[in-house]
């Protein structure tokens, strides 16, 4: 809802005639009863990120911003996306998929603690847990596993996380992310004040230009195109390592995005209006 009230008002400002549509089961007679000519997608996770809507919107012949339905089913998908990712020989963090309780032990040998135990399908580091200790393991898995989806331990990486979000299929200045917190979690994201954002991220510039092409490489390897973000550790001894990428990354007055935009010269609603072209290529 921040994100969608933060575009409509760059929308209207940049005079496009533009107006809120809130997603409930009368979604698709609103769609057809309006004569929209194009769709600018500020849903996250499931139902609005997965390929749902962009389905819906491509049955409709709606035109909409960023992804396509395969690109975003699979960025959603944090398990398929790192296998895709392996399978094109880019790195990512090593992980076990979590499916019964003996699985957990496994989990904690092969990878060692701590570890992050995630659900495959929710954004937001909704349901995520570190786990330090191997009593811990139950509690994280059965919390993950009450997002209906698969769950995996992925093995805990002690770097700078930096995030490159991509615009017209381009990397934007990296952002370097600092918290106190045991990891970037939702209320970090969101809500925290003590998060620090670094941009420009105080890499030297052809360390820059290699994590940029790095998070280029995996954004086209995994079908997503026009806008995201993609996040990225950089490991001490394995050097970068992909986390995930998001197809319809926040809006909101602490979001990544902007952020990163304004630092390559480009203004909110600018960006927003950047975004809009996404919806004006070629579609099925």
């Amino acid at each position: 809802l921040l994100t969608g009230a933060a575009v409509l008002k760059a929308l209207q400002n940049k005079g496009v005639q533009a107006e809120g549509l809130d997603a409930g089961k009368d979604l698709v007679a609103r769609l057809t009863a309006g004569r929209y000519d194009r769709v600018w997608i500020a849903l996250h996770g499931r139902g609005g990120e997965d390929g749902t809507l962009q389905g819906l919107l491509s049955f409709l012949r709606l035109p909409f911003t960023g992804s396509g339905v395969l690109g975003s089913a699979i960025c959603m998908d944090k398990l398929r996306t790192k296998r895709l990712l392996q399978g094109a020989g880019l790195p990512t963090p090593r992980y076990c998929v979590i499916r019964n309780e003996a699985d957990l032990t496994e989990a904690g040998e092969q990878l060692g603690l701590p570890v992050m135990v995630k659900p495959s399908d929710e954004g937001s580091s909704i349901g995520m847990t570190k786990v330090e200790r191997p009593e811990q393991m139950k509690a994280a898995w059965e919390l993950a596993s009450g997002f209906d989806c698969d769950v995996f331990a992925e093995e805990w990486v002690a770097g700078p996380e930096f995030t490159a979000a991509i615009l017209h299929d381009q990397p934007l200045p990296l952002i370097r992310i600092q918290t106190d917190s045991n990891f970037y979690d939702y209320q970090a994201k969101y809500f925290s004040d003590d998060t620090r954002y670094l941009c420009p991220c105080g890499l030297p510039v052809e360390e820059e230009r290699g994590l940029q092409e790095v998070a280029r490489a995996a954004f086209e390897a995994v079908g997503a195109r026009g806008w995201g973000r993609v996040d990225i550790m950089v490991s001490p001894q394995a050097g970068p390592l992909i986390l995930e990428i998001n197809t319809v990354p926040g809006m909101t007055s602490h979001s990544l995005v902007p952020m990163a935009a304004a630092a390559a010269g480009t203004g909110f609603d600018d960006l927003v209006w950047r975004i809009l072209e996404t919806s004006m290529g070629a579609r099925p």
